[in-house]
């Protein structure tokens, strides 16, 4: 199974366990909101590009809320099964490149939102997937850093350069919390390494998913 499937069902065994009220780490979303937010992605083209777009969020937003209103096993069942069979995020390799960073990130964001979380360990393939959204995903929206920003995989020691400059702080962890990180979590564990204002800047700078 590939890692984006793997976190497709891990989610929505939290949806299942949890139930549709729970809150999460995308601001005031529930876990019915998040549900119906991945629903609308994969199901509604028309109205997927408010996620984005801030012109069109508002018809964005009434479409998300009419999936939201649908009976809670019908969200997560549709969750689950993934994109109907006309949807091109079904093929392999556009459902790695779609999903992976999509899924592992939200099925975070419902974990973490409970006290006393924890980061799972390591698994291989899911931490070298992972790595490939820290190398691509953490540039383009760590590019409005206030200073100079490196990261680095704290078991391998590889490093990407998320924006260049002289003396970078260095963002060390595993690559789930980098990738979390640099798409605004702050519930994360990780170790900065730089002058003491820097850390600061990054810490408190826009970042988000």
């Amino acid at each position: 199974m590939s890692v984006a499937r793997e976190e497709r069902q891990l989610i929505s065994d939290l949806f299942d366990e949890w139930g549709p009220d729970e809150p999460t780490l995308c601001g005031d979303w529930t876990t019915r909101d998040l549900a119906a937010h991945l629903i609308l992605r994969e199901t509604r083209f028309d109205a997927a590009p408010g996620i984005m777009i801030p012109a069109f969020a508002g018809y964005t937003e009434r479409v998300q809320r009419g999936i939201a209103a649908r009976p809670w096993s019908g969200l997560v069942a549709a969750v689950r099964s993934g994109p109907p069979w006309w949807s091109p995020l079904g093929i392999g390799f556009i459902d790695n490149a779609a999903n992976t960073v999509e899924f592992f990130v939200h099925h975070e964001d419902v974990r973490r939102a409970r006290p006393g979380w924890e980061p799972r360990a390591a698994e291989a393939e899911r931490d070298k997937a992972v790595w490939q959204g820290v190398r691509s995903l953490g540039k383009g929206r760590m590019g409005r850093s206030p200073v100079a920003v490196t990261a680095r995989d704290g078991a391998t020691g590889d490093e990407v350069v998320w924006k260049s400059g002289a003396d970078p702080v260095v963002v060390s962890g595993a690559p789930g919390e980098l990738l979390l990180f640099a798409v605004g979590r702050d519930a994360v564990r990780l170790e900065f390494d730089g002058a003491e204002a820097d850390i600061a800047a990054l810490r408190s700078s826009a970042r988000q998913f």
